[in-house]
């Protein structure tokens, strides 16, 4: 098994095909199993680089909260692209939830390696700090409920989270108050700098989630956005071959206008 080393902190990683890089980070709570229903179809045409986040998955689950933040996961995308992709210059940048917000992260920080953007089942963060006070409420109640619970939980949970295999709850509740929980308004309020192709997707049936891809098609300069018809917030395993349609029409044509399937 690959394992990448950042300090101490082992990070799992598979790579399929080759080609253009394009890393796809999975949400909280989930792994990089919940991208098995994309790989055949997209390293057909791409270098696919999926991964554990750190407290996750097959990944190490640091006993220190310190190691859990928003910019050790962008410094781990970064380290991974750089250890499998030496020469890079570009790489096609996205996730689901939570990995779409470190996606918009990462391309924050590092724009110039962003060739395209895949924002999938997202929300950019808050504006407001009573509506971020109110999110950072939930993460931790979240913590809490793993460190009660287990990883009974996520049973109930949709699909990217209840199909997917964890060491321990311990790397959850932890990733939930440094990962989950949010600091600042940075990444909502660098949507109108991006200037790559960006790519929104959102399940039809993901209702929290509507908004949001609204709000950033809007905001990102020449945006396109996807709604998947009948899908939730796991769009990629709920209806699978039209998201990889979306995905991989996206990616061969650009950006064009708001589209539904």
């Amino acid at each position: 098994m690959p394992f990448l080393d950042r300090s101490g902190v082992r990070i799992y990683y598979e790579v399929h095909g080759s080609g253009t890089p394009l890393l796809l980070t999975h949400g909280y709570s989930s792994t990089s199993a919940m991208w098995q229903g994309q790989v055949a179809a997209i390293s057909k045409h791409y270098k696919l680089i999926i991964w554990d986040m750190r407290g996750h998955g097959q990944s190490t689950y640091p006993a220190d909260p310190a190691l859990y933040s928003e910019d050790h996961t962008v410094a781990d995308m970064l380290a991974l692209l750089k250890h499998i992709c030496p020469d890079l210059s570009q790489a096609i940048v996205g996730g689901l939830s939570l990995g779409g917000y470190m996606s918009l992260a990462f391309y924050r920080r590092y724009p110039e390696l962003v060739s395209k953007l895949l924002i999938i089942d997202t929300g950019p963060g808050f504006r407001k700090d009573s509506a971020r006070e109110a999110w950072n409420k939930t993460a931790h109640a979240t913590a809490e409920d793993f460190e009660k619970n287990g990883l009974a939980p996520l049973q109930s949970a949709s699909p990217e989270r209840s199909q997917v295999t964890h060491r321990n709850a311990k790397g959850l509740a932890l990733a939930a108050r440094g990962m989950l929980a949010q600091r600042n308004d940075s990444v909502i309020n660098s949507l109108p700098n991006i200037v790559a192709p960006s790519l929104i997707v959102v399940g039809s049936e993901d209702k929290p989630f509507l908004g949001a891809s609204d709000y950033m098609a809007a905001k990102i300069p020449g945006a396109k956005k996807v709604v998947i018809d009948g899908a939730g917030h796991a769009v990629n395993i709920d209806r699978p071959e039209a998201f990889n349609q979306a995905i991989l029409s996206f990616l061969n044509e650009g950006r064009s206008t708001q589209a539904k399937l």
